[in-house]
């Protein structure tokens, strides 16, 4: 099984980026773990950070018979991208969409999430856990379709 994580704008400055919002781990330590997880799952992952929207677009595309599955933190990209949106929708690999912020608990521009529709689920709040939560319910919706 092979699951593509994708991560957008400003994720490369975890770490130091409003940790009070975001935790201290860098998106590094946070592959580590998803790494180390998948390790033990017997899945494979590909691990991709873009500030361009259009470099997500274009990886969502090559997904499709590729990857059994994605996990997307799309960021601010969330909240804008039709692009995104509609990339999800068209390959049909499943997507779980994931935020290590509570994004309904914040500012109210970040409650609505236009991929979510088109994403199997979404996770928000656990920190860096989103990921490996992410992970996990990637994991059974690829067993669940198969």
């Amino acid at each position: 099984m092979k699951i593509l994580f994708l991560n957008g704008p400003n994720l490369n400055l975890l770490g130091t980026r409003e940790p009070e919002v975001y935790g201290s781990l860098t998106l590094s330590d946070i592959e580590a773990q998803v790494r180390q997880r998948a390790h033990e799952l017997q899945v494979e992952v590909d691990f991709r950070q873009s500030n361009h929207e259009g470099e997500l677009v274009g990886w969502i595309q090559e997904a499709k018979g590729k990857f059994n599955a994605m996990v997307i933190n799309a960021a601010a990209y969330t909240h804008t991208s039709v692009a995104l949106r509609d990339a999800i929708s068209a390959v049909g690999v499943p997507a779980i969409e994931i935020h290590l912020s509570n994004i309904h608990a914040r500012e109210e521009f970040r409650h609505k999430s236009l991929i979510a529709p088109v994403c199997r689920g979404q996770i928000c709040g656990f920190g860096a856990k989103s990921y490996l939560l992410g992970m996990e319910a990637a994991v059974t919706v690829t067993e669940n379709t198969q």
